[in-house]
């Protein structure tokens, strides 16, 4: 068996996967919201390409698969979802000033950020990296000593302001920000099978290295014309012959 499972009380027991799990790949763990992160990764991605022109083939390519993987994880609802949707709109209206801040970068010490991506709005929770110091290789960086306080721009004074009075209205430890029902086993078992790209955590891996892509071929401008053509006749060994 690949995965660990965890049975929850309910009418009909459920299989659950176990987040944090090996999945027996080396190195690969079962993801604790692999649906909500797939939608908000193939999102920003939507919302990233549109700096290509939508006459590029790149384009074209990445928003045909991504649209089809996002339709597809769409469709995959867990159980109990429609009734946390009603409950995050409530908290989302109750306490707007919680989830808002100015800049688009998470802030430390904010729990949880409202985005937009490709006209969807998504709550971002913010989870600090435990890191061992003993067993972290050193980069080479010269320490300076800690980091100068206060803020330096304008965006990170109005964050710092906006969590100073959400401080203030809601107490010290906030909004608790509630994660979307998990996918029994077997749903996400039948995902997989229709994207058909392996695990659940393998195609996660593939959008997020989408994600990081886009920005590298708008780097590179990969739709204009090379600077020098092609010889005549240089492609035509990889030409499919009738």
């Amino acid at each position: 068996m690949r995965r660990t499972f965890r049975q929850l009380a309910s009418v009909k027991p459920a299989r659950y996967l176990e987040a944090g799990a090996p999945t027996g790949l080396t190195g690969l763990r079962t993801h604790i919201s692999p649906r909500s992160t797939l939608l908000y990764l193939y999102s920003s991605t939507l919302e990233k390409i549109q700096a290509v022109p939508a006459h590029s083939l790149y384009r074209q390519s990445v928003e045909a698969v991504t649209k089809h993987r996002m339709a597809l994880v769409e469709a995959t609802v867990p159980p109990g979802h429609k009734e946390w949707a009603e409950r995050t709109r409530a908290t989302l209206a109750a306490h707007p000033e919680q989830f808002n801040l100015v800049s688009s970068e998470t802030v430390d010490g904010a729990a949880a950020v409202k985005v937009e991506r490709d006209g969807r709005a998504f709550v971002v929770r913010h989870v600090p990296k435990k890191r061992d110091e003993r067993v972290t290789e050193w980069d080479g960086e010269i320490d300076e000593g800690p980091e100068l306080e206060g803020s330096r721009t304008l965006e990170e004074k109005a964050d710092l302001k906006l969590l100073s009075e959400r401080s203030e209205l809601i107490g010290e430890e906030g909004v608790k920000w509630e994660a979307e029902p998990q996918l029994t086993a077997d749903q996400i078992e039948e995902l997989e099978n229709k994207i058909g790209a392996g695990l659940i955590e393998e195609v996660l891996e593939v959008a997020e290295g989408e994600l990081r892509l886009v920005d590298t071929m708008l780097q590179a401008k990969v739709w204009e014309p090379l600077e020098e053509q092609p010889a005549e006749g240089q492609w035509v060994y990889f030409e499919r012959k009738p």
